[in-house]
């Protein structure tokens, strides 16, 4: 199978490689960290927090043929967007709780304790009788791309990819307001909702205080 999934508008969509990954990692210095809800309010530089794991974690999906990059050919192939997304087995709700109990308390520590909370409370492989699911875990575009439909261009190509493999379903913890918006429109279903106003340490101090209009973290699910 050809990694190429389609271009449209001079912007190339292909199957991500680990050979990839050293761009896809400065792509996401300037692009992602500064503008995820969670990352850019926490006044922290997040792409520090746990480096050496995250880059373990996302070669490990990298591996599965699961990431997807936006090429523009105009540009000499410069990435201007780009998905990360994994398998979930049931197994990684206790697996996910326990690397979150252990963390440290900076911005990514604490990001990751909230999620495993929240996929705790949802339980989709029990509320969807499913044994497996693909996992959309970001989803990025180069600031100058934005409102052209090109987060949806690969959320529908990484729908594409989730069928091919057999993935009873697709899911995104969405952070951001727009993210969660632009999933919608695409057919995904929000199926729970969390606002951060609620989620309060143990002292009752509210965790996380993004800007408007980002509320809430919303689980965007639809099944392939």
């Amino acid at each position: 199978m050809s990694s190429a999934l389609g271009t449209k508008d001079g912007i190339l969509i292909r199957i991500m490689e680990v050979s990839d990954y050293q761009n896809v990692k400065l792509f996401m210095g300037n692009n992602f960290y500064n503008g995820e809800p969670l990352c850019a309010s926490s006044g922290e530089n997040v792409q520090r927090c746990y480096e050496k794991e995250n880059d373990e974690y996302h070669i490990s999906m990298i591996e599965q043929g699961t990431c997807l990059l936006a090429l523009d050919e105009n540009n000499d192939g410069r990435i201007v967007g780009l998905v990360l997304a994994g398998a979930q087995v049931p197994s990684d709700l206790d697996k996910h709780r326990e690397e979150a109990a252990a963390m440290e308390p900076n911005t990514w520590g604490r990001i990751a304790v909230f999620l495993s909370k929240v996929e705790i409370e949802v339980n989709l492989f029990k509320r969807y009788n499913v044994s497996k699911l693909l996992y959309s875990h970001v989803t990025n575009v180069a600031a100058s791309m934005r409102g052209k439909g090109l987060g949806a261009r690969l959320a529908a190509a990484l729908m594409e990819v989730g069928r091919s493999k057999g993935y009873p379903l697709m899911v995104a913890y969405c952070t951001s307001f727009y993210s969660a918006r632009q999933k919608q429109a695409l057919g995904m279903e929000c199926v729970y909702e969390k606002a951060y106003a609620d989620y309060k340490d143990d002292n009752g101090k509210v965790v996380f205080n993004p800007p408007a209009p980002h509320t809430h973290i919303r689980i965007m699910v639809i099944k392939l």
